[in-house]
């Protein structure tokens, strides 16, 4: 099938990195599926994630349908593309019928990409994860692939402005091995097993990280478990309830 909007939106995001002078750092690539149905998995810390997460499955001549809110859709600029590109739009009052989109998608061989998290997390550490993607890779007799990307919040994410300019940022991504989805294990239990994996992926990507805060004023994308100033995740939760 001609994809005549997502790759020429590859080739300019390409072109934008470039401008960008970005530096990107991918490994695991290889653990992608060359062929057939396939739930990838990541963490969310930056509202460009998903174009970086797309990048991992290039290499093996892939594309990666995500799912994203639906109101991302009805934008006049991103809402043609999202469609053209066929992601799955997540309307979250009526989430059984992205959810059976996807279902369809996998089936026919497709990967879905998913943020478990389901927002962006502020605390840039990992959120709890909803069982969706475990459960969809169950039903479509599919596997997950999880992965993590790190530094994507240095360009673009909530609470924080936009920087676009030239100003060689490194991002890093890693993606682990399949995990197997089956049908006799409890879906919480595989959301579980998937979460420890993107942990261990994001800290492998942290820790492969070739930059460190400039100075006490450059420490807001760093976790403060990590010696950053962004807020802990106990903090973003009671920021959120007032």
């Amino acid at each position: 099938m001609a994809e005549l909007v997502y790759r020429p939106a590859i080739g300019a995001a390409r072109t934008l990195f470039k401008a960008w002078d970005l530096k990107i750092d991918l490994k695991g690539s290889e653990n992608i599926p060359r062929s057939g149905g396939a739930v990838l998995v990541s963490n969310h810390i930056s509202y460009l994630d998903f174009i970086f997460d797309g990048l991992t499955a290039l290499p093996q001549k892939r594309l990666v349908r995500f799912m994203a809110k639906e109101s991302v859709f009805r934008h006049k600029i991103s809402g043609p593309l999202m469609r053209n590109m066929k992601h799955i739009p997540v309307d979250r009052e009526k989430g059984e019928t992205a959810y059976a989109h996807a279902l369809d998608s996998l089936r026919s061989g497709e990967i879905i990409g998913v943020f478990p998290e389901a927002t962006i997390s502020q605390s840039f550490t990992l959120k709890s994860f909803k069982s969706g993607a475990a459960r969809m890779a169950q039903e479509a007799g599919v596997p997950l692939i999880p992965m993590a990307v790190w530094g994507t919040q240095r360009l673009w994410t909530k609470g924080h402005p936009r920087n676009f300019k030239r100003s060689h940022i490194p991002i890093t991504i890693r993606v682990g091995e399949a995990i197997e989805a089956s049908r006799d294990k409890y879906a919480g239990a595989i959301t579980r097993q998937l979460r420890e994996r993107v942990q261990e992926l994001l800290e492998a990507a942290q820790r492969a990280y070739p930059v460190r805060p400039r100075d006490a004023h450059d420490t807001w994308w760093m976790p403060a478990h990590l010696g950053g100033t962004a807020p802990t995740p106990e903090e973003v939760k009671a920021a959120e309830a007032r």
